[in-house]
């Protein structure tokens, strides 16, 4: 029963999160923005949906139950739906879960972002091991987890190249690490 309740809940959080990512895009586009990365989006959507079967099917067919260290695992999971919304909300309209671009806006650097400069993959990343983990889903975890630095291999390229073109990014990011905060330079301000 709370394995239900916690993927029903995650599930719903996914949802709502493209219910957003629609609107979100419908209102840059409608100001001119350009949509990058199609080729492999489809890729990246089934991986994500391919996770939460696998996690699903994982559980139940191997009977697992909560990991031992599930309060340590609840404790990082909220914390990560916290920066999941921390990052979401920074971003505002211009978050999605595609890479859409609007020509020569100012580059969001608020939030997590004025750390790094992909809080939301680094999110997802830590998810991809955590929630599993909640159950002992050890072969979902290490299956979704390799495939997601496949995907973002792929992605993170393609967005900050788009990012490149259209904003001034380059000179906004130059000093940030990706997915930690580049401690050296801020030494050096």
């Amino acid at each position: 029963m709370v394995f239900l309740i916690f993927v029903g809940l995650i599930i719903f959080q996914r949802i709502t999160e493209l219910v957003i990512a629609r609107k979100n895009e419908a209102w840059m586009k409608a100001q001119g923005a350009k949509e990058f990365g199609q080729g492999h989006y489809l890729a990246m959507v089934s991986i994500h949906t391919a996770f939460f079967i696998s996690f699903i099917l994982e559980v139940i067919l191997f009977d697992k139950n909560l990991s031992d260290y599930w309060p340590v695992l609840l404790a990082l999971f909220i914390f990560t739906q916290a920066m999941r919304i921390w990052a979401l909300t920074s971003l505002g309209r211009f978050w999605n879960t595609k890479i859409i671009i609007l020509p020569g806006a100012n580059v969001v650097k608020r939030g997590p972002y004025k750390i790094i400069k992909h809080p939301n993959y680094l999110i997802v990343a830590i998810e991809l091991i955590v929630i599993p983990l909640m159950f002992n889903a050890f072969i979902t975890m290490a299956v979704f987890t390799l495939l997601n630095i496949l995907i973002l291999s792929i992605r993170i390229p393609a967005e900050e190249k788009a990012l490149r073109e259209l904003t001034k990014y380059e000179s906004e990011f130059s000093n940030q690490g990706r997915f930690v905060p580049n401690l050296l330079n801020k030494c050096d301000n």
